[in-house]
C-alpha cells in the first residue's frame, strides 16, 4: 500500500458516501489511479463500493466508497459522571453496536473493569475486527493512562485495564475530545481558533488551532474550570479556591438555592435550569452570567474566532441567552464587540466526547492500515 491509499481512506472516513470521482479530486490523482487504489483496498478488505442516493439526474448511476463489510472497527468508550458506554464504530463514523450502564456508585476501577468486559464481548461478537479503543473520561489522563477524576473522587484509575495490550489505545479528557470532534465533524469545522467549553460536574474545554487540539506539555491543558474566575470563598474538589467550574455547574445552582450538594449534579442542574419558577430561573441566570463573563476572558486571551458549548453550557445558553451573551459582550475588549466571536451550542451535543474518542482511535489506526 501507499501514502495515497492512506489519504483515500482518510477521505472516506471524513466524508462518508464520497464518490470515487470526488475522492480522486480530493487526493489529487486521476480516476484511473483511484480505481486501482480502490481495487487494492478492496482486496485488503478495507474499502467497498455501494450505491449512492438517487439524484434524479440522467446517465449512469455513480457509486459511493464505503467501509468493507469485513473491514476493521474501533471501540469508542465514554465514561461520564452518570454512566459508561461503548460503541463499535466503522470507517466513516457509523455505529454498529453499543453497550453501557449507569455507574451506580461503583469505584473507578470497577467501572473500567465493567467497560472492559463489554469490550471483550464485542470483540468476540465481531471476530476480532475491532482493532483498538478510544476512551473519553471526565478527568485528567496521564501519559501512562492513569485517570484522576476529582469530581468523582477517583485517583490513579488504570484505564489500560479496559483492554490490556490493545493494538490501538488512546484516552483523553471528555471536553478535549468533544472539542476535537466539533472541529472534525461538528460546527467548528473550518474555524481558525475554536474554543470549546463543556460543563458537566465542573467545567473543562480545549483550544483547537487550525484543526489541531492544543494538549499542553503534560497533556492536561484545557482545565479552564480551575481558573480563578469563581468565588474565592468556595473550595473546589481539586483543592483550590475560587475555581470557575464551581460557579457554573450544578453545585453552584445548589448553593444559590440553598440546597444540599446533589449526588447527581448534571441531572439536578438540568432540572433547575428548565424550571420556569422565579427562584430557579434567577439562579440559572446568575450562573449563565458567570459563564458569559469567563468566556469573554478566554476569548480576549486566546483570540478565538468561535466558541462552542457542550453539556450544561447548551442548557444555560438556551435558558438564559440574554444574560449569558450580555455578560460575554460586556467582558470583551472594545475592538471585539462590533463582531464578537459567536457562542454556539455544539452540534454533536452529548455525543461529542465519544465521537472524539472514536476519531482519535481511527486516526491512530489509519496510519497503520496501509
Amino acid at each position: 500500500m501507499t501514502t495515497r491509499a492512506t489519504e483515500l481512506l482518510r477521505v472516506v472516513h471524513a466524508r462518508p458516501g464520497v464518490t470515487r470521482a470526488d475522492a480522486a479530486r480530493l487526493i489529487g490523482v486521476g480516476t484511473g489511479a483511484t480505481t486501482e487504489l480502490v481495487g487494492r483496498l478492496g482486496q485488503a478488505e478495507l474499502l467497498a463500493e455501494g450505491p449512492t442516493a438517487p439524484s434524479g439526474a440522467r446517465g449512469r448511476p455513480t457509486t459511493a466508497l464505503i467501509p468493507h463489510p469485513r473491514g476493521p472497527l474501533i471501540a469508542a468508550a465514554s465514561i461520564t459522571h452518570e454512566a459508561w458506554r461503548v460503541d463499535v464504530v466503522e470507517l466513516g463514523g457509523s455505529i454498529l453496536a453499543t453497550a453501557g450502564e449507569e455507574l451506580a456508585g461503583r469505584s473507578g476501577d470497577e467501572v473500567v473493569a465493567a467497560l472492559g468486559a463489554a469490550v471483550h464481548r464485542l470483540r468476540i461478537e465481531y471476530r476480532d475486527r475491532i482493532r483498538g479503543i478510544g476512551i473519553s473520561v471526565p478527568g485528567t489522563v496521564s501519559r501512562d493512562l492513569m485517570l484522576d477524576a476529582s469530581q468523582l473522587g477517583w485517583q490513579d484509575v488504570d484505564l489500560a485495564v479496559a483492554w490490556p495490550r490493545a493494538e490501538i489505545f488512546v484516552a483523553g479528557n471528555d471536553a478535549t475530545l468533544a472539542a476535537s470532534a466539533e472541529s472534525r465533524r461538528g460546527i467548528a469545522v473550518g474555524a481558525a481558533v475554536a474554543l470549546h467549553l463543556r460543563i458537566e460536574a465542573g467545567l473543562g474545554g480545549a483550544v483547537v488551532d487550525g484543526g489541531r487540539v492544543l494538549i499542553g506539555a503534560l497533556g492536561a491543558s484545557g482545565e479552564f474550570g480551575h481558573m480563578p474566575f469563581g468565588d474565592p470563598a468556595v473550595r473546589c474538589p481539586c483543592g483550590a479556591f475560587g475555581c470557575w467550574g464551581t460557579a457554573v455547574d450544578g453545585s453552584a445552582l445548589a448553593r444559590l438555592l440553598g440546597h444540599e450538594t446533589p449526588p447527581d449534579p448534571v441531572t439536578y442542574a438540568r432540572r433547575i435550569i428548565t424550571d420556569p419558577n422565579p427562584e430557579p430561573a434567577a439562579a440559572a441566570a446568575t450562573v449563565a452570567t458567570a459563564l458569559g463573563r469567563g468566556i469573554a476572558g478566554l476569548v480576549n486571551g486566546l483570540d478565538a474566532d468561535l466558541v462552542t458549548l457542550g453539556g450544561l453550557g447548551v442548557d444555560l445558553l438556551a435558558a438564559a441567552p440574554a444574560q449569558l451573551l450580555a455578560a460575554y459582550e460586556a467582558g470583551l475588549m472594545s475592538f471585539r464587540r462590533a463582531t464578537p466571536p459567536p457562542v454556539l451550542p455544539a452540534l454533536l451535543g452529548d455525543n461529542g466526547p465519544i465521537v472524539g474518542a472514536a476519531e482519535e482511535a481511527w486516526t491512530a489506526l489509519l496510519a497503520r492500515l496501509t
